[in-house]
């Protein structure tokens, strides 16, 4: 995958487990589920639009990941993904059959190789633009979820999961998974308060390295992976500025010396490879010299946890904050 890179005033558009506390199941797979309501199916999306299907549908395209995520999470297996091999690398929460298609980026997804498949219903993201839903419009049903908002990220998550649940006949396997999560959060909160770091501060950034500078993208309290740790009882640190849709913002080493409690812990995600913080701040006199870095609070996550996901890549990210806290 290519990091979304966003500035503070530029949306990521622009740009880019069943398991309990504690531990990661980096190899789970979609649930099975008992078979979708019958008959027509209205759902309104995130563009105020009424989508009806005479059927719930079950050959199904998706072309953001959270959503693919969803979708799979819900027992619907897609025909294609876009950029399914980046999904492989970035999601492990919930697997994809060896035999989804590949229907281009997810910045510039085929419309030939999606019509080719012959779906009831694309799933993609507000944040891809109108074009592309009118030229998908000609052929097929188009659901577009919110994808992200700042404001109330974790809200968003839940509708745009019951949108999608409604739309594939799914919605009591949405109640059970959100119903899951729920629990899974509560367990995480309570551990947390029984180890006395409730309140404690946190931060989660990924970077990248262009010839030699570094660029670090800094998640704040309205990104998604923050609200569940907030919702975990802990503190997000990073008080700069972030943008409305996604609540991430851009800094670079020089910035991060705002970081100054010792007992914060830094997160970050480095599934395809690349290494910022290791590799490309290891001799940097000011990254070494943050108290993060000194006391050894510097975690980088498990490959394969996305952090712009559904409940289960969500339950993966608490059961990480959860060890780290909870000890």
């Amino acid at each position: 995958m290519t990091r979304i890179r966003v500035t503070a005033l530029v949306t990521a558009a622009a740009a880019l487990l069943l398991s309990a506390c504690g531990t990661t199941e980096t190899g789970a797979t979609h649930p099975t589920a008992s078979a979708p309501s019958a008959g027509p199916v209205t759902v309104t999306d995130s563009r105020g639009k009424a989508i009806t299907l005479k059927a719930p549908a079950t050959k199904v395209v998706g072309l953001e990941w959270g959503e693919v995520e969803m979708l799979v999470s819900l027992g619907v297996m897609p025909v294609g993904v876009a950029d399914a091999r980046g999904y492989a690398t970035w999601v492990s929460a919930a697997r994809l059959d060896p035999g989804v298609k590949d229907v281009g980026t997810r910045g510039e997804p085929s419309v030939d190789s999606i019509v080719a498949l012959r779906p009831d219903l694309v799933v993609m993201g507000g944040d891809r633009g109108a074009a592309l839903v009118t030229q998908l419009e000609k052929y097929v049903p188009v659901l577009v979820t919110k994808g992200s908002d700042a404001s109330d990220n974790l809200g968003r998550m839940r509708t745009d999961l019951k949108m999608i649940a409604t739309a594939v006949g799914r919605t009591a396997q949405a109640d059970t998974l959100l119903a899951d999560f729920d629990a899974h959060l509560a367990d995480g909160r309570k551990k947390i308060a029984e180890a006395g770091a409730a309140g404690r501060p946190f931060a989660v950034a990924d970077g990248w390295k262009e010839g030699s500078t570094v660029s670090i993208r800094m998640f704040g309290p309205g990104a998604l992976v923050s609200q569940l740790g907030i919702q975990l009882g802990l503190t997000n640190a990073w008080t700069g500025k972030t943008d409305e849709v996604w609540g991430l913002g851009q800094t670079d080493v020089e910035g991060l010396t705002v970081l100054k409690d010792p007992n914060l812990h830094f997160f970050y995600n480095a599934s395809d490879g690349a290494d910022v913080f290791a590799d490309g701040l290891a001799g940097n006199a000011i990254w070494t010299s943050l108290p993060f870095v000194q006391r050894g609070n510097l975690h980088r996550m498990p490959d394969g946890i996305w952090t712009f996901g559904g409940p289960l890549s969500g339950k993966q990210y608490v059961d990480q904050l959860v060890k780290t806290y909870a000890v």
